[in-house]
């Protein structure tokens, strides 16, 4: 569980519309976080009942340091004060915390050493995390733009125990997309900005699983949100990225094992033909030796008739007691 990714927040300067908008795209439902220890509201994603996330307000120290809204991805942890230490050790910063959550357990909000936020959380009780296999409707994958690919990801790497997932692959130009994850599975990917990207820091990016992203983008435009890129195709899946109507920057995928599918079914229509091959087949030999087994009764009734052919024509072919009988009366009339 420790390095999986178990919650998103979304950090905005209008809650209430965002929680008219994000529904309309994602299929999300809401639940009110009734904490009386605390004085900002908060509202939770969910999804089939289960939350995933939330959305509170930007508060006014963050608005007075110009915090723009945003997606902040949080990481399980198993021992919360050993993590902030280490972070500290690794060259990272500790922003905010850790605090304890009523009932749920502690959370602080970090940076990396090229200054990307994330979140930490290590909570009381089991809690569902993100193994590397999507689900609709859930954050699939989750994208670092960073200034520097290879010491971000050593940094996470010792922190979370992350590890690569397959080897960078060339964007184009030179600029390298490290893949990690966990036994095998890819959480996302971290890359070093483009040239276009130079006036943004490094920030956390995440995807949300969809269905069909060419809808889902249409939904999300029509609904007050704002294209950035594609829809466009990648090794694996289809993507969009998009900003909500208050700015939040967040993204689509689709993954192509859903496209791929119908090959795979089509793969698999060969073998249901070849069952129904083999049935005609198996049905033919049956039949060969039903007609092999019918054929050898006739085989023997020929071989009889032949026997009783022959023996009806040796009674005719016994000319030897006439001839005897002609030779004895020509012998008696010698004598005479």
């Amino acid at each position: 569980m420790h390095g999986q990714f178990v919650w998103y927040d979304l950090i905005t300067s209008d809650p209430a519309a965002a929680q008219r908008y994000y529904p309309q795209i994602t299929g999300w439902k809401t639940q009110k976080w009734d904490n009386p220890s605390s004085t900002t509201p908060y509202t939770m994603w969910t999804v089939d009942g289960e939350p995933i996330g939330g959305v509170g307000p930007i508060t006014s120290e963050q608005a007075a340091m110009g915090v723009r809204p945003f997606w902040l991805p949080s990481v399980h942890v198993n021992n919360m004060d050993q993590s902030v230490q280490k972070v500290s050790a690794l060259g990272g910063k500790v922003v905010h915390g850790p605090d304890p959550i009523p009932d749920m357990g502690r959370y602080a909000i970090i940076q990396d050493p090229q200054g990307a936020t994330i979140a930490i959380y290590q909570p009381q009780g089991p809690t569902r995390g993100f193994d590397g296999t999507p689900s609709i409707g859930r954050f699939s994958w989750n994208e670092l733009m960073t200034t520097d690919f290879q010491r971000a990801f050593d940094f996470y790497r010792q922190l979370f125990g992350w590890e690569k997932t397959g080897e960078p692959m060339d964007m184009g130009g030179g600029n390298m997309y490290l893949l990690y994850g966990m036994k095998g599975k890819p959480f996302g990917g971290i890359f070093n900005r483009m040239p276009d990207m130079a006036h943004m820091p490094p920030n956390w990016l995440p995807y949300v699983f969809v269905k069909d992203v060419k809808k889902t983008v249409e939904a999300a435009t029509r609904a007050g949100g704002i294209l950035g890129r594609g829809p466009m195709d990648v090794p694996g899946g289809i993507i969009a990225i998009l900003a909500d109507p208050q700015g939040a920057r967040f993204a689509l995928h689709q993954e192509t094992s859903q496209t791929t599918a119908k090959p795979s079914a089509a793969k698999a229509k060969p073998k249901s033909k070849a069952k129904a091959r083999s049935k005609p087949r198996r049905v033919a030999k049956a039949a060969a030796r039903a007609k092999v087994g019918k054929a050898r009764p006739k085989t023997k009734a020929r071989s009889k008739t032949r026997v009783r052919s022959k023996a009806r024509a040796r009674p005719k072919a016994r000319p030897r007691p006439k001839a005897r009988a002609k030779k004895r009366a020509a012998r008696k009339s010698r004598r005479r």
